[in-house]
Formats: C-alpha cells, sequence, structure tokens
C-alpha cells in the first residue's frame, strides 16, 4: 500500500472541516445556511461552483470512458464546459434577480403555482440524489482501490463527512470548502500529468493504439472479475489470477465493452449520431437545470456579478477539463489491465505509479491525484446536499416559515439518508454515465421550465407542470430503467440509454402547447416580474 495515501486524505479531511469550521463563524441565520446571505463575490463563487462541479465524474469518470472508448466520448468534457455558455446567456442574471431562494421557489415567484412548487420539489430531491450517488460510488472505489477495503466504507465516510459539514456550516462554510477544492483537484491532476507526459517522451513515446491492439507495458497479474471469454475462446472464472507478460497483447474480456483500433480514435463507433447528439443535449443543457449549481447564482449580490462569476467558471472549468483526458491516453500505454477488469474509472489513481514506477516520486504523485479525488467526492456532495436540504427545508418541512438552523441540520440529514443507502447497490455503473443521466433529468424538466420562464411571457402554471411531468417523467423512467432494469439492446437500448434527444424536445413541446391552451392562467403580475427578472438593478424598481 502507498504509504503517502493515508496522510494525505487524513490532511484533506481536517483541511476540509478545518475551513468548514472557520466558514461556520460567519453563519448565523438561516439565509447564510441557504444561499451566504447573498455576499459572495464572482471570484470566490466561480471558485466555488468550480469545486462544486468538477464531480467525481469529471476527475475519475471523463478519463475513464475516454480509456474505454476514446475519441467518441469527448463529448463528455466538452459538454460538460459549454454548458455554462447556455447559462451565461439564458440563465444567469435573470435567476439572481429573481431573488429566489430554491427552484421551487423561482416557480412560485413566477407563477404563482404552489401546485407546481411541489412537483419542482420532487424534480430537485430525484435530480440532486441520481447526482449524489455516483459522488459517493466514486469514493467507495477510490477507497477499495487505494487501501483494499470494503467500497461501502469509503462511501460511508465521504456521506458522513459531507453531511457534517453541510449540517454545521451550511452554504456559507462550504463556500470556501468547495473554492480551495477546486485549485486542489486542478493541483492533483496538473502536477502528476506533468511527470506522466516526461516518462511517456522517455519510454520513447509509444503508441497509444497498435495496430495490433493494447499491450502490457511491464509485467502484470490480473484477478478476473467475473465470468467471461478472453478473445471469444478462453473460458476464465471470477477470481482467476491471470500473468503477462511485458509486450503481452491485452485480450478482449467479453463481459467488459471497449473500443480497440481504429474504432478507438474515431468519433460515431456503435453509438451513432442519435446517442451523440443525445449526449451533447443533455450535457449542454443540462447544467442549467442542476439545482446545486443554480443555488450558487443566488448567493450572488447582484444579476451582473453573477455573470461575471459565470464568465470565470466557463474559463476554470475548461482549463481542468484538459486534464483528464489526457490520463485516458496515457492509460491506453501504462494501465491496460483496466480493460480487462472494467474498472476503468481508477485509472487516475493508478497511473503515476504505474507509469513512474513504485519510488517515492510515483507514490507521492498517486497519493496526490487520489487526495484530489476525495476533494471532487467532498466538493461536489457538499453542494449537493446543500440544495437538496435546502429544499427539504423550505418545501418538507415547511421551516420557512419561521424555522431555525436546527430545522435545516435536520433536513441535512434527511436528504442524506436515501443517496448513501443507494450507493451500495451501484457499484458496478460507470460514473460519468450515471451523472450524464441525471444531466437528462434536468434538461427535460428545469431547462424548458427556467427558458421559458425567463424568456416567454405567456407561460401558464399548467403549462409547466405537464411539461416537467412529461418530459422529466419520460426522463426519470428512462433514467430508473437504465440503472435497475435489464440490458437493452439496438434503437430501444439507444433510447432509454440516451432520452435527451426526444425527452428535451418533448417537455418544451408539451410546455408551450400547455400554456398555449391556458392563457386564461397567465399571472394577472407576468409584466412587474419579467421587468424584475430582466431589468438591472441599478434602475431600482
Amino acid at each position: 500500500m502507498n504509504p503517502y495515501v493515508a496522510p494525505g486524505l487524513v490532511v484533506v479531511v481536517l483541511i476540509t472541516v478545518g475551513i468548514g469550521a472557520y466558514g461556520l463563524r460567519f453563519a448565523r441565520t438561516t439565509s447564510d445556511f441557504l444561499v451566504a446571505s447573498r455576499s459572495v463575490s464572482p471570484a470566490w463563487n466561480a471558485a466555488a461552483i468550480g469545486g462544486e462541479y468538477l464531480s467525481a465524474a469529471s476527475f475519475l469518470g471523463v478519463a475513464g470512458l475516454v480509456l474505454r472508448y476514446g475519441v467518441d466520448v469527448l463529448w463528455y468534457p466538452v459538454g460538460f464546459a459549454a454548458g455554462y455558455l447556455a447559462l451565461l446567456l439564458f440563465v444567469a442574471a435573470p435567476l439572481r434577480r429573481s431573488g429566489a431562494f430554491t427552484l421551487p421557489d423561482f416557480c412560485e415567484v413566477r407563477l404563482r403555482s404552489p401546485l407546481l412548487r411541489r412537483l419542482a420539489t420532487v424534480f430537485v430531491v430525484f435530480i440532486g440524489c441520481l447526482y449524489l450517488v455516483p459522488q459517493l460510488q466514486g469514493a467507495g472505489l477510490t477507497f477499495t482501490t487505494v487501501t483494499g477495503g470494503r467500497y461501502e466504507w469509503g462511501a460511508l465516510l465521504v456521506g458522513l463527512v459531507v453531511t457534517a459539514n453541510v449540517a454545521l456550516g451550511g452554504m456559507r462554510a462550504i463556500t470556501f470548502v468547495q473554492a480551495f477544492q477546486y485549485w486542489l483537484k486542478l493541483t492533483a491532476l496538473a502536477v502528476p500529468v506533468i511527470f506522466l507526459a516526461l516518462q511517456w517522451q522517455a519510454d520513447g513515446r509509444p503508441a497509444v493504439t497498435p495496430p495490433a491492439g493494447p499491450v502490457f507495458s511491464a509485467a502484470t497479474t490480473v484477478v478476473v472479475e467475473q465470468d467471461a471469454l478472453l478473445d471469444g475462446t478462453v473460458r476464465v472464472q471470477k477470481g482467476e489470477e491471470l500473468t503477462f507478460a511485458a509486450g503481452d497483447p491485452v485480450p478482449q474480456v467479453s463481459s467488459v465493452d471497449d473500443n480497440r483500433g481504429t474504432a478507438w480514435l474515431l468519433p460515431g463507433g456503435e453509438a451513432g449520431l442519435f446517442a451523440t447528439y443525445s449526449l451533447i443535449l443533455a450535457t449542454f443543457l443540462g447544467t442549467m437545470g442542476l439545482p446545486h449549481v443554480l443555488v450558487r447564482f443566488y448567493t450572488n449580490p447582484d444579476g451582473a456579478s453573477a455573470r461575471r462569476t459565470t464568465l470565470v467558471v466557463l474559463a476554470l472549468v475548461g482549463l481542468f477539463y484538459l486534464l483528464p483526458t489526457l490520463y485516458g491516453v496515457l492509460g491506453r500505454i501504462y494501465t491496460p489491465q483496466l480493460l480487462m477488469t472494467g474498472r476503468t474509472d481508477a485509472v487516475v489513481l493508478l497511473l503515476p505509479e504505474a507509469a513512474l514506477g513504485g519510488g517515492h516520486l510515483g507514490q507521492a504523485l498517486g497519493a496526490l491525484v487520489t487526495a484530489g479525488a476525495l476533494a471532487a467526492f467532498l466538493s461536489t456532495s457538499s453542494g449537493l446536499l446543500t440544495s437538496v436540504a435546502g429544499v427539504v427545508f423550505t418545501d418538507v418541512l415547511h421551516a420557512d416559515r419561521g424555522g431555525s438552523i436546527r430545522d435545516f441540520r435536520v433536513a441535512t440529514v434527511l436528504a442524506a439518508l436515501v443517496p448513501m443507502a443507494l450507493s451500495f447497490h451501484v457499484a458496478d455503473l460507470d460514473v460519468s454515465r450515471v451523472v450524464g443521466l441525471a444531466f437528462a433529468v434536468a434538461a427535460s424538466s428545469f431547462c424548458p421550465l427556467l427558458v421559458l420562464g425567463i424568456w416567454w411571457r405567456g407561460l401558464t402554471d399548467v403549462g409547466a407542470a405537464a411539461g416537467i411531468v412529461v418530459g422529466g417523467g419520460a426522463a426519470m423512467a428512462a433514467v430508473l430503467l437504465t440503472v435497475m432494469g435489464p440490458p437493452l439492446g439496438g434503437w430501444a437500448g439507444q433510447l432509454i440509454g440516451q432520452p435527451a434527444a426526444w425527452s428535451v424536445p418533448l417537455a418544451f413541446v408539451v410546455m408551450i402547447a400547455g400554456s398555449l391552451l391556458t392563457k386564461q392562467r397567465i399571472p394577472a403580475n407576468v409584466g412587474s416580474t419579467m421587468v424584475r427578472l430582466h431589468a438591472p438593478e441599478s434602475v431600482r424598481l
């Protein structure tokens, strides 16, 4: 075991708790806990958004997908980053000017509908839990990879630390925590990749996709994860150990799906254009519907600050996403055994020691990326839990009507229980794919609601509710079928596995049609509300 890992993880946890305790000194009111009293500067807020947005899917999952599938999955980091452009253009400033604390609050401000508010509450909780589960899943994977311990202990440890941090300090405390953790994550990937690139150069620049397929760069022992066929002929059983010499070809395992040869280098693949466009739509539009991202814009002092925050976030997120791709590419050379076990999400954790050896440098850099992975789980989980707890606080416990800080802490514990329980049952799913499904639900529900609610006077509560139920509900059903149902092939598998291409247009069409049929339900004060959303604060309406 790497001797630097345990001290590194302890330091990250202690710093996280310490910064949270420091932030607790400034958290005295429920407004501090929910939106940091709307006093966070653009620079701090952008770093905090980067910290919470760059999740396990970004830190581990993107590299794992590139390792396994190649060029075809580069749309994940592109879409994750580009989503902030849509957020900047259509949502950031008007949403801040609405004065809302949560997405259900926005529904109440814009459409004056308690029913729509309750419906939005359901979707906020569902999206938050769906997004929180892979963070805990990534924590379990990291714990198993670096310590050999049980997956459940890693998920439980991160869940408890995050719950304690949010419950004690709320939004005010986690703003400082997440800003620190963005820079830790960036450093944890940027420093090792410099040494990895130099090592690749020193090794004579071995090919990423040799014509004969990937080969082992060093003698390697692989433990078979489940019964399978190697190269379609040799049967192996779960738990069997296979030893390969340096230069041996990496066999194709029947139970693990991956691309080889030119298929790894070329876009398209078996998924085709439909799945690609659906993924682009989900990631590009889903960002503006993610509750934990939107809640951070409520913490800016005004709409102009919200726009400046988004611009800085675009730069920070774009810079970060250059790095996981390099880990996935170099993983084809130095950790090809992961293509046999299917645990490709672990490539970031294993690559430094695999490429640089088990000496002090390789171990130190391995501990650094592990600390960055822990920061990814802690920061994103904190933001998600804060957004879900805020909704539970205001709309489930109804504590906004005179609730106390104690009520917020109860809401935090309640919001953490379900994701922690679910994380124990999804250990084998790709982290980025689960997060991609959360984006699809957000893009099919809150994206149409926000875009039409901010930019179209004719939206009604009935139309909005119908669009969320039909579009968001369809995406939600597709997600549940993908996660819990049997594997599907052909067009059915593509339609269910990547639902955004049909569920997002469906939500928009139903919302518009439902609103046109119920024009009499347009709120009487829609004119003043729209002016409030779009007029600069300096007008002082």
